[in-house]
């Protein structure tokens, strides 16, 4: 083997061009030599020792790649201080663990992709490589993680309250979903770099009203509480068709901030002697309010239903009685229907009762038999469809009038003829109670159903 020795070699004419071996021919560079001045190719050569948290923080350097294990717990990886146009450093997730504990990426400095924070690596078996640009632009992904830029804040919330829970939906990897069954704190701590991003999908459901309790009539469902919801653009989901994004005041954009969470509760229930059931409770997150549902009327004399999110049904009365109106106060899309009526004469013995209304249908008016409490609606803003808003279905009573359903979506049937009590709405669904039934003689002493608890979900992007 031949060897040459010189410290530079140069063409022999200006700007000629110096070959070196012939086409086929291997160039080897002897082991441990540094090159410089050569430009890379857009690759990296990557570090084989694996990196754990034992090694965090680690100081990258420009043209390395680096095989992260989080396993067992986060790491930070610092770009370099005086990076150059074209610098390049690639990170892997070796155990497909980023999800569970994070990588921090540390700026060094500069910028990342003009935004003066580092980045968070989130999502399970990414391969990310950051190049350098300039001093304006600084470090910026050259293949994208879910996260669309270098160096963006993401939302950051957590839940206070007994029985509340934050999870990421199952139906989408970049979401999380905030479930109130009683009161508590939805509570933001950091907000997304794009402000965009910060617009939150929810469900707002109210309580349901109780049905009434007849002395010897038949007794009007409980109507159900105040359904609303809106999609966010960057939350998605299958909703309901009251879904209420077009409408301008109804979007709630977080901010840094804690947002007390009130979740209604169901309408007492009530016994016998001509009673009428209790409204609902209303549910609030920020600036929108689900109004509980209407009372169910007792009849007799009675004056009509009690208004609500959704009306409460008519008691049967020997006269035309109204159902309570849904919808009050009034918003858009609707939050719920009206309360079914009572017949007037000539009618089957001791009056039939209305139904209370629902989130998508009028209560059934009584007629032969007691009428049906109004449907609910379905959304998927948990991921899996549920039905929400029924009202509560009328009673029977000592003559010929039967009882009646409630409502889909968690309204409870009215008390069968005879003296009994009514069916309480289900509870987180904001279902109207069912109406007691009369005994035939004044002096009943039986329960109407209570309305079924409200429930409040905010559903965001988190990553």
């Amino acid at each position: 083997m031949s060897e040459v020795k010189v410290n530079k070699i140069s063409p022999r004419t200006a700007c000629g061009t110096v070959t070196l071996g012939d086409s086929g021919d291997t160039i080897a560079i002897g082991a441990g030599v540094t090159t410089t001045g050569m430009g890379r190719t857009g690759t990296v050569d990557w570090v084989t020792t694996i990196k754990t948290d034992s090694d965090s923080p680690i100081t990258a350097v420009s043209g390395k790649g680096y095989f992260l294990n989080t396993t067992a717990a986060a790491i930070t990886i610092n770009l370099p201080t005086s990076p150059s146009a074209g610098d390049i450093v690639s990170i892997k997730d070796y155990a497909r663990t980023f999800a569970t504990y994070n990588v921090t990426v540390g700026r060094g400095g500069s910028n990342m992709d003009g935004n003066a924070n580092d980045t968070t690596l989130l999502v399970d078996g990414v391969s990310v490589t950051f190049i350098y640009m300039d001093a304006s632009k600084g470090w910026s992904f050259i293949n994208d993680d879910a996260t669309s830029v270098a160096g963006a804040k993401l939302l950051i919330a957590t839940v206070s309250g007994a029985c509340n829970t934050l999870e990421t939906a199952p139906d989408c990897a970049n979401a999380k979903i905030a479930t109130f069954v009683g009161p508590g704190t939805f509570c933001v701590s950091q907000l997304h770099t794009c402000a965009a991003d910060n617009l939150v999908s929810y469900m707002v459901v109210a309580g349901g009203g109780s049905g009434g309790s007849p002395q010897y009539n038949a007794a009007g469902g409980g109507g159900a509480g105040g359904f609303r919801e809106l999609v966010s653009p960057v939350a998605p989901y299958t909703a309901s068709p009251l879904e209420g994004y077009s409408t301008v005041p109804n979007r709630v954009t977080v901010t840094a901030t804690g947002y007390p969470i009130t979740v209604g509760g169901g309408g007492a229930s009530v016994t016998g002697n001509g009673t009428d059931g209790n409204k609902g409770n209303d549910s609030i997150f920020s600036t929108i309010t689900s109004t509980g549902g209407g009372f169910g009327s007792a009849g007799n004399a009675a004056p009509a239903a009690g208004p609500g999110g959704s009306g409460g049904g008519a008691g049967g009365g020997g006269r035309s009685i109204a159902g309570g109106t849904g919808n009050t106060p009034p918003t858009t899309p609707s939050q719920g229907f009206a309360g079914g009526t009572s017949p007037a004469p000539p009618v089957p013995s001791d009056n039939a009762a209305g139904g209370g209304g629902g989130t998508t249908a009028v209560g059934t008016p009584g007629a032969a038999n007691s009428g049906a409490g109004g449907d609910g609606v379905t959304t998927s803003i948990s991921a899996a469809a549920v039905v929400r808003g029924g009202g509560g279905g009328g009673s029977g009573n000592c003559g010929p009038v039967s009882q009646a359903a409630g409502g889909t979506g968690g309204g409870g049937a009215g008390g069968p003829p005879g003296g009994n009590d009514g069916v309480a709405g289900t509870v987180n669904t904001g279902g109207g109670g069912g109406g007691a039934s009369g005994e035939g003689a004044p002096g009943g002493n039986d329960n109407s159903g209570q309305g079924g608890s409200g429930i409040v979900i905010i559903r965001y992007k988190f990553q």
